[in-house]
């Protein structure tokens, strides 16, 4: 009978340790870096007389941005392509790729508040003969002053790259790009 009881009694213990266990709240997470973010997405598309296909093969490898959003260089470390490769545009970070489109971020700056921005560039099958090429932003801008600069902020990042867009439109439908405008005020 002693036995029987002991044998209940850590049986009993055991069960209200794992119950116990079971039950415990899980430690809280660390308070947000930006506790009141204001997300802004910013998604835009364009028709393409080609191939979804032919358009990626001419424009959607990760530094042909250079040639379509007009800046001087791009230069790859790592693996050009793959998932980790960094290209030299803002050290632009390749998290996500599929056959017709990838996904990018940017590194957290020192001084700087981290505004988990995100670009995804996508070439997607409209027809057997047509494509959209779709170009999604998504950034925290709750560090701008007040509504109004994030709305300047917005806009100005839509026309940045709507401009891309269309340069890339020209570019897939077999169009060359005019000389690039003068930058920064130099003539």
């Amino acid at each position: 009978m002693t036995r029987y009881v002991f044998a209940t009694l850590t049986a009993a213990a055991s069960i209200a340790a794992f119950a116990g266990t079971a039950l415990a709240q899980p430690p809280a997470p660390a308070p947000m870096q930006t506790p009141n973010p204001s997300y802004a997405t910013v998604a835009m598309e364009i028709d393409v007389n080609r191939p979804a296909a032919e358009v990626w093969k001419r424009v959607g490898k990760y530094c042909d941005i250079a040639e379509w959003l007009r800046i001087p260089t791009c230069t790859i470390t790592g693996k050009d392509g793959e998932i980790g490769a960094i290209r030299s545009v803002a050290s632009e970070i390749l998290v996500g790729r599929t056959d017709l489109s990838y996904t990018y971020t940017q590194p957290v700056r020192e001084g700087r508040p981290y505004n988990l921005y995100h670009g995804t560039l996508e070439a997607r099958p409209v027809t057997a003969t047509t494509s959209k090429l779709v170009y999604t932003l998504i950034f925290d801008n709750s560090m701008l002053p007040d509504e109004a600069a994030r709305e300047r902020d917005k806009a100005q990042r839509t026309a940045a790259f709507t401009t891309a867009l269309e340069n890339m439109k020209i570019l897939a439908e077999g169009g060359t790009l005019p000389p690039a405008p003068p930058r920064g005020g130099r003539q």
